[in-house]
């Protein structure tokens, strides 16, 4: 797809914006998390988010409601992608660093590419393989130092992938479904609103008063992953599939790098050589994955 000038322009200032807002979920939990237990948080940045879109979507824009089959599949959705997804990865936080976890994150298309070979009937491809394998090394190779000062754990590690897996399975589950329509605002709306209302029995038997502190800290943590992160990046990310499907992928590529100069500056992650080798391989597979897809696109 050839761009124009402005056009281009206006692709590459919201690549960059997406990359730096999606980058910065992991050290804005990481600092809500000093104030609050992660729960709280999640079920805090859904309300505010889902309500701010909602109210967009139904009030102002006028949008149309879900109708018959929609709710089933906003269920589902929500279910994989904020109860348990999202869920997951908060509480992982307590148990690894803001890099680590935005290092993870940037791993999510090369599970998406494993799970659209037994969901999609896709054919397996070498290069997805190897792409899985140097993402997983990478993040790997980048914890390493810290499991020995105890910043990142095994079972930090484990729940953090097993959040990526759930996030994979709602990318796969909402691109088979037929929306009719609905617009992406009012989907992620009340995706975001169903996930929330499916988390809040866990987070009331969890919540324990003693451990959440409503800080001006805690309120700048969860406004800005509700708002910018929830929100905004979100409808970017949906801009940059909706223009080139094929070329946004690369943006994921500086979501690493941003996420780990983030985590640095806020919460002070150490930059090290196996940083560096982690996340080069991350990329590395990334890289690998955006290049299958596109061979196979044109194919």
């Amino acid at each position: 797809m050839a761009f124009s000038n402005s056009k281009q322009y206006t692709w590459i200032v919201a690549g960059i914006l997406f990359a730096i807002l999606w980058a910065s979920a992991s050290a804005a939990t990481k600092i809500g998390l000093a104030d609050a237990q992660p729960l709280v948080i999640a079920q805090v940045r859904f309300m505010i988010a889902a309500v701010v879109m909602l109210v967009f979507s139904h009030l102002i824009k006028r949008y149309a409601l879900p109708t018959g089959k929609e709710w089933k599949y906003l269920t589902v959705y929500g279910l994989l992608n904020i109860t348990v997804y999202l869920g997951c990865y908060v509480v992982a936080m307590q148990h690894v660093t803001a890099g680590i976890g935005s290092l993870a994150v940037a791993t999510n298309p090369l599970f998406i590419s494993l799970i659209s070979v037994f969901f999609l009937r896709k054919r397996l491809q070498p290069a997805t393989v190897i792409a899985i394998i140097l993402g997983t090394a990478g993040v790997m190779i980048a914890s390493w130092p810290l499991f020995k000062q105890a910043t990142v754990t095994t079972a930090g590690l484990l729940l953090l992938l097993f959040s990526m897996l759930s996030y994979s399975a709602g990318a796969i589950y909402f691109s088979t479904k037929e929306w009719n329509g609905l617009h992406l605002f009012t989907i992620n709306g009340w995706q975001t609103l169903i996930g929330g209302m499916l988390l809040l029995p866990v987070t009331l038997i969890t919540y324990h008063n003693t451990n959440n502190h409503f800080t001006p800290g805690f309120w700048l943590s969860v406004l800005w992953l509700a708002v910018p992160v929830s929100i905004f990046a979100v409808q970017i990310w949906l801009w940059l599939l909706s223009t080139n499907a094929v070329k946004a992928g690369l943006w994921l590529f500086l979501c690493p790098v941003f996420g780990f100069a983030i985590a640095a500056w806020l919460t002070h992650d150490v930059i090290s050589s196996y940083t560096i080798a982690g996340v080069a391989l991350v990329l590395a597979g990334l890289f690998l994955a955006q290049k299958s897809s596109k061979q196979s696109a044109g194919s």
